[in-house]
């Protein structure tokens, strides 16, 4: 019995641990400088498939912005409570990278390629977001 207890416990702890090496969870995004937070984005799943909302802004001059430099379905929308990340996908050939999709910059409302590599077990996250040559990366800090 002790040792069919131990194994579930294992087993659980391992879930947990598998769970945190993935992108979905609540994320504090951090700007360029790796200093200034910026705004709090949850990454959900959906049939494999990742989308990122950004769900509060820190600065509150910002609380009310609209995306009036987006193009897309978004032109004109809240920043807060709108899907910034879209279409992202774990790599097949590496599942610590999960790409093929877009991140929205709300603020020039620009989209970009987007990958996500969770680091140091899951408590912050690469966001690589790039155009043709030109890319940047910004880590995220995991919130839950």
């Amino acid at each position: 019995m002790k040792s069919w207890i131990a194994a579930a416990v294992l087993t659980l702890s391992a879930g947990m641990a598998a769970a945190q090496t993935t992108p979905v969870g609540l994320w504090k995004t951090i700007d360029d400088d790796g200093k200034t937070e910026k705004s709090l984005v949850r990454i959900s799943e959906n049939a494999g498939v990742l989308s990122g909302t950004i769900e509060k802004v820190f600065d509150p001059s910002k609380q009310d912005a609209k995306c009036d430099k987006c193009s897309d379905d978004r032109k004109d929308k809240l920043i807060v409570g709108m899907t910034i990340i879209r279409n992202i996908k774990q790599d097949p050939d590496d599942k610590s990278l999960w790409g093929g999709g877009e991140i929205l910059d709300p603020n020039t409302g620009k989209t970009y390629k987007s990958r996500l590599k969770p680091i140091e077990g899951g408590k912050k996250m690469e966001m690589r977001g790039s155009v043709l040559f030109i890319s940047r990366t910004q880590v995220w800090q995991r919130v839950e």
